[in-house]
């Protein structure tokens, strides 16, 4: 369909990268360790919709363009890396009793609130070269060469590496937060949550940061 090659073996490779530990595994794990299960959920559904991202672009040769640009790819690569640490440092200083005071506060904002981490997920998912990379070198091993249908073909493989990429993404985010969801109502110990998930994450934009082409 759509000159698609070898699908059960792309689904059987989507499922293993999936079940491997990577950067956006580590974020959705870590928003879910430091603000709970609901907050993982949003996570990984906006790490989903950036993966929307790349899959058009996949579709569409913006992907191989923007992979060939050493200076887009430079540029993508530090913004994305600052961002990180940016909310690593913010979960680092934070403070769980102000933190939840202000969330009592501002009970009816609470979709601002999903809204935000939905964001944030989006962005790091977005702003990783390494995603770009991905989509590039991987996708088009499934599309035959002589396809009619490329972009096509390249938009439904993206819609099933998103489909299962959100439910195994779903399934991490509602088991790291049920772990965790006891040991968050203590501030002592949210508060070494944050501190420990703050530092993973300056760590990922670090990484990120020294990332080759």
């Amino acid at each position: 369909m759509f000159g698609i090659v070898h699908f059960a073996f792309f689904i059987a490779a989507v499922f293993l990268l999936n079940v491997t530990p990577g950067p956006d595994t580590a974020y959705i794990v870590g928003r879910s360790v430091a603000q709970g299960r609901g907050a993982g959920l949003m996570s990984a559904l906006g790490i989903s919709a950036g993966c929307c991202v790349h899959s058009l672009a996949c579709a569409f040769g913006l992907t191989a363009l923007l992979a060939a640009s050493a200076t887009a790819f430079t540029v993508i690569k530090f913004v994305g890396a600052l961002y990180l640490i940016y909310l690593g440092v913010r979960l680092i200083f934070a403070n769980p009793e102000q933190a939840e005071a202000a969330g009592n506060a501002r009970a009816a904002g609470g979709p601002k609130s999903l809204k935000q981490l939905f964001m944030q997920g989006f962005w790091t998912n977005v702003l990783n070269p390494k995603v770009v990379l991905f989509f590039v070198s991987f996708f088009p091993q499934f599309v035959a060469a002589d396809s009619e249908h490329k972009a096509l073909a390249f938009l439904s493989l993206g819609v099933v590496f998103v489909l299962m990429s959100t439910v195994w993404n779903s399934f991490v985010a509602w088991i790291a937060g049920s772990v965790t969801q006891r040991l968050g109502g203590k501030p002592a110990v949210k508060r070494w949550l944050d501190r420990g998930v703050g530092s993973a994450f300056v760590g990922l934009g670090i990484k990120l940061a020294t990332t080759r082409h």
